[in-house]
């Protein structure tokens, strides 16, 4: 017996088998009608996302329907140059040939979104599926139901029913969808579920892009202005009470910048939100109990510097600073705490940065040479950097590292010598809102990217097609590859097959553009050396000949 599930699929399929989304005026109009969508429908999305979430006004509006809207305007701008094939210079073997890509569509597409941007995340990597000219099937996070209903009562009304779905539902109708055949895979969730997704996928060995999550670290050294620092820190973590995939998660300094960081944290939200946090209509409150239990058990691995209340019957956790924090905390994800175990200097593995206070010249030059460590900073002075792979220090790499410093070296080392999903200097969360930026994870924070072009990239095979003709003089080149074989013939298509870089037009242009420039200085040298005299007789001559015409 076929199922609900199966029924939708296939006809799905049968729309993109028969060709409709493939037009690319189809696709600029789904793309609209989506666009118009979001902009008739403002308040209705404000007021599920606050159901949801309590999300303010403010954040609803910036953080998914603009982001949204923006994303479409920016691929219909675009979307004509990504759907031209690309033409790949030729090589001296293919000189009377084409070479050509081709952005073609996968087909069926499953994109599952989250709960913490119920909005956002299961609808922007649509508009990259709907540009890149597949069918979709949508399912939006069961743990937002005012959102994923309302996302499922407009869908049907502004896109085509036969082309675009949506399907609702818990862990049951998930684990029944992931069943079905898709011909790529969509998902944006926790790692356990992902890895689920993942393993349902190899069924029919299906394309899969994760985005994932994992806890993202902060660098700050003593060369910033912490004034801004901390504000813009305290808001990447306060959007969305804390629910973001990148949002800051632990901070790495020294215990001067530490304690200065707790007090401005103090004084910055005091400022935005009152001395009760939880009366402020800017703070959201955690989705639902499964979660909020789970966040309350961190506030057992380290201190409370700021903030710690909390109250469960209205889901609400108090912007909180830990200190102190546990070894084996899941709140942080590198191995920066040191277990001393014997002299020489020992520890578990060798970690990022080692910070050393004291006016001893001898331990400081022990510690130089004879430590293993990323950095070593010697009384908030960074004496070294290391050359070393920081990506081992990372138990696991994360979606995001945020960097705050003005010593372009050190942000430089590193950018280059860490593994993470994605990075933004001297802030945070504001990278994603660059669209020619790809988002995407590493490792356990995912797979694949989108945003911009790169959505349009994740929902496109790279068809490669080599058009050849059948010119005379190619032909006689080619049949050196026929039998009988000879060392003759090995050595003349090792000659020709040889990789070796023609001119391009570009070049070609630019020859020519220099050989004008030189034809008209010689133009006009000889013009120069003509007397006034010879130039009249010249145009009277001149003159003569167009009278007579």
């Amino acid at each position: 017996m076929t199922s609900k599930f199966s029924q939708i699929v296939q006809k799905a399929r049968e729309a993109f088998k028969f060709g409709k989304t493939r037009d690319i005026a189809f696709r600029k109009k789904q793309l609209k009608a989506l666009q118009l969508m979001y902009k008739e429908n403002v308040e209705l999305f404000v007021k599920c996302l606050s159901e949801d979430l309590r999300k303010p006004r403010q954040e609803a509006i910036l953080l998914e329907l603009n982001f949204l809207i923006d994303d479409i305007g920016y691929i219909l701008d675009r979307i004509d140059q990504w759907t031209t094939p690309e033409v790949i210079p030729a090589t001296i073997i293919t000189l009377f040939d084409k070479s050509v890509i081709y952005p073609d569509p996968y087909g069926v597409v499953l994109v599952m979104g989250a709960w913490n941007y119920p909005l956002q995340l299961p609808l922007l990597p649509v508009s990259g599926a709907i540009a890149a000219g597949n069918s979709v099937i949508i399912k939006p996070s069961e743990v937002a139901p005012a959102t994923a209903a309302v996302i499922s009562e407009l869908i049907p009304k502004y896109l085509d029913q036969e082309c675009y779905h949506v399907v609702c539902g818990g862990v049951p109708e998930t684990t029944e969808l992931l069943k079905e055949r898709f011909d790529y895979i969509f998902y944006t969730g926790s790692t356990t579920v992902g890895k689920i997704v993942r393993e349902a996928s190899n069924k029919y060995l299906t394309p899969t892009t994760l985005e994932l999550g994992g806890k993202s670290p902060v660098f700050i050294d003593n060369t910033v202005n912490l004034d801004v620092a901390v504000r813009r820190l305290i808001w990447g973590k306060c959007i969305n009470l804390g629910q973001t995939c990148v949002a800051p998660d632990y901070v790495l300094c020294t215990k001067d910048i530490r304690d200065q960081i707790v007090e401005k944290a103090k004084e910055i939200l005091k400022e935005w939100y009152g001395d009760d946090p939880q009366r402020s209509p800017d703070l959201c409150r955690v989705i639902n109990d499964r979660h909020f239990s789970r966040l309350v058990e961190y506030l057992k691995d380290g201190k409370p510097a700021v903030g710690g209340y909390y109250d469960e019957a209205d889901k609400w956790i108090e912007p909180t600073l830990l200190v102190n924090v546990s070894e084996d905390s899941k709140m942080v994800n590198i191995f920066f705490l040191l277990k001393w175990l014997m002299n020489p200097l020992y520890y578990r593995e060798a970690p990022l940065a080692l910070y050393l206070f004291t006016t001893s010249g001898k331990l400081q030059k022990s510690f130089i040479y004879g430590v293993k460590c990323g950095s070593l900073c010697i009384n908030d002075v960074v004496v070294h950097i290391g050359r070393r792979k920081f990506n081992y220090y990372f138990r696991e790499k994360p979606l995001a590292f945020y960097i705050f410093s003005k010593n372009k070296k050190r942000v430089n080392t590193l950018l280059t010598e860490t593994s993470y999903g994605g990075s933004c200097v001297n802030d945070v969360l504001i990278h994603l809102s660059v669209p020619g930026l790809p988002f995407g994870g590493v490792g356990n924070s995912g797979m694949g990217s989108y945003h911009g072009k790169a959505s349009f990239d994740c929902f496109s095979h790279k068809k490669s097609c080599l058009i050849r003709n059948y010119n005379k003089i190619a032909d006689l080149i080619a049949a050196n590859r026929y039998p009988p074989y000879s060392e003759k013939k090995i050595n003349f298509l090792s000659f020709m097959l040889k990789e070796r870089a023609l001119p391009s037009w570009r070049s070609v242009s630019y020859v020519f553009a220099f050989s004008l420039g030189i034809l008209t200085y010689y133009v006009s040298q000889q013009i120069s050396k003509i007397s006034w005299a010879e130039s009249s007789v010249i145009w009277d001559l001149y003159k003569d000949y167009i009278l007579k015409q």
